[in-house]
């Protein structure tokens, strides 16, 4: 999994985003998973609360899960690329998961205008 330096990136606005990503979080937020899933590389790797996934197959299965599991709305507090493969999207969620609220830093990867590396992290 790559490492990157997000200190660099410089705030965008939302509507500065790729198609791909903002495709790919409406289809999250949606339920979407065919969607969400066309979006990334067969080699893709989600990570969210500490665990990786791997691969389409694991991803949509943790799509499911995460559409399943709670109740929540996701609004876009800011956007920020770092060039012209690395973008960050920091949403803002509220609803039934442990603690209520939390901003989470969507931090995307690009290859060959598809999602190779998702991390989701405070």
């Amino acid at each position: 999994m790559e490492q990157f330096d997000w200190t660099q990136a410089s705030e965008i606005a939302p509507d500065e985003l790729p198609d791909l990503i903002t495709t790919y979080l409406s289809a999250h937020q949606t339920r979407d998973l065919d969607t969400a899933i066309a979006q990334y590389t067969t080699d893709a790797v989600v990570t969210d609360d500490g665990h990786d996934h791997h691969g389409p197959a694991e991803i949509a299965t943790w799509l499911a899960r995460a559409a399943t599991e709670y109740t929540y709305t996701s609004t876009v507090k800011a956007a920020y690329r770092a060039d012209q493969n690395h973008f960050d999207v920091l949403h803002h969620l509220e609803g039934n998961f442990p603690g209520g609220t939390a901003d989470l830093h969507f931090r995307f990867t690009l290859r060959n205008n598809l999602i190779a590396q998702l991390l989701i992290e405070p």
